[in-house]
């Protein structure tokens, strides 16, 4: 191989390796960003809680929730958020999980995580698996049972097609 051969292959190898990086970079960029947006959302949504209670002592009702999400600044990124104020009552700590994102937030740096409101206004991302066992622990049957009816409405399944030749 000569000298030109050589420069023309070292050239494209760092071309795409540079590019690999870039586009690796890009995808996690994204990623912090949509994060980072969620993140403000559900803090907006905390501060509105804590007003809330603050003013009439008790946590607003969801349909009042309902309302005020699509008015909070980033709340696109925050996906569907399951709110449990009505299972929420006096003898409830202050670490009870008040609302979470229903789908885990993915990424290659930081694995599957929810966004999670805590009673006491505390916004985190939780790691999958704890946040499933906290859940589960703070879960009355009653609400379980609940969210199965929630979903098969949401999903009903569709008839199988029958194709004609």
């Amino acid at each position: 191989m000569n000298r030109r051969q050589k420069a023309i292959l070292t050239n494209t190898a760092t071309v795409m390796v540079v590019t690999a990086i870039a586009v690796v970079a890009m995808i996690n960029l994204k990623n912090w960003v949509n994060r980072s947006e969620s993140m403000r959302a559900m803090e907006g949504l905390s501060r509105i809680v804590s007003q809330y209670k603050a003013k009439y002592g008790r946590v607003p009702p969801e349909s009042y929730v309902d309302e005020i999400k699509e008015e909070l600044e980033g709340h696109a990124r925050l996906g569907d958020v399951i709110y449990r104020a009505q299972w929420i009552d006096f003898e409830s700590k202050p670490d009870e999980i008040l609302a979470y994102t229903e789908q885990p937030r993915s990424s290659w740096l930081f694995g599957k995580k929810h966004i999670v409101l805590r009673l006491d206004g505390r916004v985190e991302w939780m790691d999958e698996r704890e946040f499933k066992t906290l859940l589960t622990k703070q879960q009355s049957s009653q609400e379980i049972e609940m969210l199965h009816k929630e979903l098969k409405q949401a999903s009903p399944p569709f008839p199988n097609p029958v194709f004609s030749p």
